[in-house]
C-alpha cells in the first residue's frame, strides 16, 4: 500500500496551489463581500486548463484523473469556496456527463468549448418539489417531431443564469416512473428558457445560484444526452464523482480553518503566553488536524478507486459524509479558537464556516448519504 501521491499528482497539486495562492486568494474576501461573480478568475483558470482537468485532451481537457480533480477542488476551496464550487459544478456535473454519455457530435459541439473554458456549464436537477427525491422530477419534455418541448422549473442551479449550456433533467415518459426521466442539453438563449432572481445564500456569495424556468422551450431532439429514460441512472453515476469532489471542497475549507486557527493560536497571547500553550486550545487543534487527515484520505481513496474503474457509490458517500461533517466541526472550532474575533469579518474563519455548510447539503444531504451507505452495507442497494 502506498499512501504517497505520485510525482505527477504532486506536480499537479503544486500547480493548483500556486494558482489558488497567487490568483484566487487575493480576491477571496472581496468576492465574498461583493457577491460578484469572479469572471477574471474563471477566465484565468480556463487559460491554464483548470476547467477541464479530468476531461481527455482530445475534447479540450487536461487528461488527468479523478484524484487530480479532487486535488484541484481542495486547493481552490482552501482559499475560496465560491471558486471551488463553480469549477466543481462546471466540470463534474456538466463536462463529465457529456464525456460519459454524449455522442461524438455533442462532445465536439458542447464538451470541447466547455472543457476549454470558453463557456460555463450548469446542471438543472433540483426542483421545488424534487430535492433529495430527484425521481420526483416534474419538469417535462414532450417529443414534437424533431424537437422536445420543455416545461417546468429548476432551483439551486449553480451558474445557471451565466451558463452557456444547461443539462436539464426532464420527464420524457410519464408512465415509466424514474425510467422515464431523460437528460437534455439546453443552450443559453433558447426561447422559452428564463431565469428568476439569483438566490441569496448564507455563504458562497461568489457562486451564482439560479432559478430556471421553461415555458414551451423547444430544443432539438438531437440534444438528448444518451438514450431516452437513462437520465436517472446517468445522474446517479455522475453524483458519485460529484460527491468525491464536494468531499475535496470540504477538506480544502477545513484546511483553511485549521491553518487560520493554528496561526492565531500561536500569535494571540492571554495570561502572558500564546493561547496555543493552553491544553484546551492545543487539544482542539489536535482533534481538528486528526479528523481532517482522516477526511482527506477517505476522499483520496474514493477518487483512486474510481480511477481504477470500480463502482464507488458507498465510498463516495462515506467520503463526502465524513469530510463535510468533519470540516464543519473544524470551521466551528476555528471560530472558537479566535474567540470574539472569530465571529467578526476581521478574520476569514467566519467565511469558511458559512461556505462549508453547503457541503452537507449539495449533491446529497448527510441524511441521504447515510441512507445510501446503509442500503449498500445491508445489501439493499
Amino acid at each position: 500500500m502506498d499512501y504517497e501521491l505520485s510525482p505527477e499528482h504532486q506536480l499537479l497539486r503544486e500547480r493548483f496551489r500556486a494558482f489558488a495562492d497567487e490568483v484566487v486568494a487575493p480576491r477571496a474576501t472581496e468576492i465574498d463581500r461583493s457577491g460578484q461573480f469572479p469572471w477574471d478568475i474563471i477566465n484565468a483558470a480556463a487559460e491554464i486548463g483548470l476547467l477541464g482537468v479530468p476531461i481527455p485532451e482530445e475534447y479540450g481537457g487536461v487528461g488527468a484523473d479523478n484524484l487530480a480533480f479532487a486535488l484541484l477542488i481542495e486547493e481552490l476551496a482552501r482559499v475560496c469556496g465560491s471558486t471551488a464550487l463553480t469549477v466543481e459544478a462546471h466540470t463534474g456535473l456538466v463536462c463529465v456527463p457529456l464525456m460519459l454519455f454524449g455522442n461524438d457530435e455533442q462532445k465536439q459541439r458542447f464538451l470541447v468549448p466547455l472543457a476549454q473554458g470558453k463557456m460555463l456549464g450548469a446542471f438543472g436537477l433540483t426542483e421545488p418539489q424534487a430535492g433529495s427525491d430527484a425521481g420526483a422530477t416534474r419538469t417535462t419534455a414532450v417529443r414534437d417531431g424533431d424537437e422536445f418541448v420543455i416545461n417546468g422549473q429548476k432551483v439551486f442551479t449553480t451558474s445557471g443564469s451565466i451558463a452557456g449550456v444547461i443539462i436539464v433533467t426532464a420527464v420524457t415518459d410519464p408512465e415509466a416512473g424514474r425510467r422515464g426521466i431523460s437528460n437534455i442539453i439546453v443552450e443559453a438563449g433558447t426561447p422559452g428558457m428564463s431565469f428568476g432572481q439569483d438566490q441569496e445564500k448564507m455563504g458562497l456569495h461568489g457562486s451564482v445560484t439560479s432559478q430556471v424556468y421553461f415555458h414551451d422551450c423547444r430544443v432539438p431532439a438531437a440534444n438528448l444526452l444518451g438514450r431516452p429514460g437513462d437520465g436517472f441512472k446517468q445522474f446517479l453515476q455522475v453524483l458519485d464523482g460529484g460527491r468525491i469532489a464536494i468531499g475535496g471542497m470540504a477538506v480544502g475549507l477545513g484546511q483553511a480553518a485549521l491553518d487560520a486557527a493554528r496561526s492565531y493560536a500561536l500569535e494571540r497571547e492571554q495570561f502572558g503566553q500564546p493561547i496555543a500553550n493552553f491544553q484546551g486550545v492545543s487539544f482542539m487543534l489536535a482533534d481538528m488536524a486528526t479528523t481532517l487527515e482522516a477526511a482527506r484520505w477517505l476522499v483520496y481513496r474514493a477518487a483512486w478507486l474510481k480511477d481504477q474503474g470500480q463502482r464507488v457509490t458507498t465510498e463516495a458517500a462515506m467520503a463526502k459524509l465524513f469530510a463535510s461533517e468533519s470540516a464543519e466541526r473544524i470551521c466551528r472550532d476555528a471560530i472558537q479558537v479566535h474567540g470574539g474575533y472569530g465571529y467578526t469579518r476581521e478574520y476569514p474563519v467566519e467565511r469558511f464556516y458559512r461556505d462549508v455548510r453547503l457541503t452537507q447539503i449539495g449533491e446529497g444531504t448527510s441524511e441521504i448519504l447515510r441512507l445510501v451507505i446503509a442500503r449498500q452495507i445491508l445489501g439493499q442497494g
